[in-house]
């Protein structure tokens, strides 16, 4: 407090407001959509200036001390931490966004840990110290130190209490120091995970999706065969004429026969322009998240070579505005998204088990039907395909599942799917469903799409991988259409 009380009354003054300003807005921020972001720039922006204020005053401070320097950055760390968090997502750079916020949390962690060390030591050395002048006030020691303060526990049989004293009852005998080093480890980091998952809970940890700002109407792209006629010059030629020339061919007809994929609309949902939805952002883009789960291969095909090429194929064949690549996130982290940016769609995959928890199941499930979702799975095995009915059983126990019919719009919109196309076919030849009123919650491919997806396309012929992008684009596709008109109903019944 002595070295706030040196720093000069103007800074201290505009810190202590500005800190208040800044909590506010943290708050704002994390419950998400109350102001715009650009409005909540103006109080994040000036926790650099503070911040570098701070740091020159205390370089210009002779008597700054190694501890007055680390307790300025372990301030400052939070207001900068968060910052770089809140610029990240105001540009649209949600790959990067996650990286602040992952490694900034774990940073965090880190400081609390190193502050935690220099606490417990130095309030055990205090106690010791204390222990050590009870022990001197009664004369000169003819044993060691350490002996004589256990000897006195003895005589007056203390049973202690306090976890920075070392000679506590519940540290028993042997390797106190240790026993006591580990017991605040596993307290703080129980504290600092309970913590997090409070915080997380009422948007702490946010993340946010955003969809490309547009519109369109849907309708089935047309694959139509253009007819073009080219006729060549004919000329009338006497063969007995005194003229010579070489004589042309005769007359041709030259049919040119072109298919065109034919972009009669936008491909999108809603009154906008260019193809997007209504409801999304001009910075938003569509992203294709993978769920991260324990017990078997999640990632089987992910990323480059697999759903990298899905992504690229749909902003290829829609238009519409993809992120660089695709992404992956365990199962709980659907909580941190609030409902109004929130993903249309995660998509899962694999060969293995599937091993969930019952908060897995839980944030799934409200994932789905309060936060309007879909999930669109594919099956790797047959023993994935056992594994992943036995999960839906577990999520949506009121539902069961039914074939997806070949007519139905998410086969047909934007392009019309004649037969369903695999590679393998693990769980049968039918697509499975499961509905809620009128809405598709859960898409499940049997038969590998994202074998299909993949480089080399597991050795199938170019229609089928066509037809497992164009499928998978249609997916992709009604989940964000139907997400959108989730979106513009919300906004109407506000």
């Amino acid at each position: 407090m002595s070295v706030l009380a040196q720093a000069p009354a103007n800074l201290r003054r505009w810190t202590k407001w500005y800190c208040l300003v800044w909590v506010i807005a943290l708050v704002v921020w994390r419950i998400g959509d109350l102001l715009p972001a650009w409005l909540l720039a103006i109080p994040f922006l000036p926790s650099a200036g503070f911040g570098v204020a701070w740091l020159l005053w205390l370089r210009k401070r002779p008597e700054t001390t190694g501890k007055e320097w680390t307790i300025a950055g372990t301030l400052l760390y939070p207001f900068w931490w968060q910052l770089s968090v809140f610029l990240a997502e105001l540009v649209g750079l949600h790959e990067l966004r996650q990286g602040f916020t992952t490694t900034g949390m774990f940073g965090l962690f880190l400081i609390g840990l190193g502050w935690l060390v220099w606490w417990v030591e130095r309030g055990s050395r205090r106690i010791e110290q204390a222990r050590l002048d009870e022990l001197l006030s009664h004369g000169p020691l003819l044993i060691s130190p350490s002996s004589a303060a256990g000897e006195l526990d003895r005589k007056k049989r203390r049973r202690g209490w306090n976890p920075l004293d070392p000679n506590a009852w519940y540290y028993g005998s042997g390797s106190r120091k240790l026993k006591q080093s580990m017991l605040a480890l596993m307290t703080y980091t129980l504290g600092f995970w309970l913590t997090v998952t409070l915080i997380s809970q009422v948007g702490g940890c946010r993340q946010i999706y955003e969809m490309p700002a547009g519109g369109g109407q849907q309708k089935t792209i047309a694959q139509t065969v253009k007819i073009q006629k080219v006729v060549r010059k004919k000329y009338v030629v006497n063969p007995y004429s005194s003229i010579k020339f070489s004589v042309p061919p005769i007359d041709e007809i030259k049919l040119q026969l072109q298919e065109v994929t034919a972009h009669q609309y936008v491909v999108g949902y809603g009154e906008g322009t260019g193809a997007g939805f209504a409801g999304g952002t001009q910075r938003g883009k569509v992203r294709l998240i993978r769920l991260d789960y324990d017990g078997g291969d999640w990632n089987l095909n992910f990323g480059i070579g697999g759903d990298n090429n899905m992504l690229m194929e749909y902003g290829l064949l829609t238009q519409q505005k993809v992120a660089d690549k695709s992404e992956a996130i365990r199962i709980s982290q659907l909580a941190s998204f609030p409902k109004d940016k929130s993903p249309p769609l995660v998509f899962l995959t694999g060969q293995g088990s599937i091993s969930v928890s019952n908060n897995d199941i839980k944030v799934l499930r409200e994932y789905l039907i309060d936060k309007h979702g879909l999930l669109f799975a594919s099956a790797g095995s047959a023993h994935f395909h056992n594994q992943f009915i036995a999960l839906m059983n577990r999520v949506l126990p009121e539902v069961r599942p039914v074939p997806v019919p070949l007519d139905d719009s998410i086969h047909r919109v934007p392009f019309a799917i004649p037969s369903i196309p695999y590679v393998v076919p693990h769980g049968g030849k039918e697509p499975l469903g499961w509905s809620t009123d009128g809405r598709w919650l859960v898409y499940y491919h049997p038969g590998d799409i994202s074998d299909a997806w993949a480089d080399g396309h597991s050795g199938v012929s170019s229609d089928i991988y066509n037809g497992c992008y164009q499928l998978g684009a249609n997916v992709i596709n009604y989940g964000h259409v139907e997400y959108s008109k989730w979106l513009q109903l919300r906004g109407k019944n506000k």
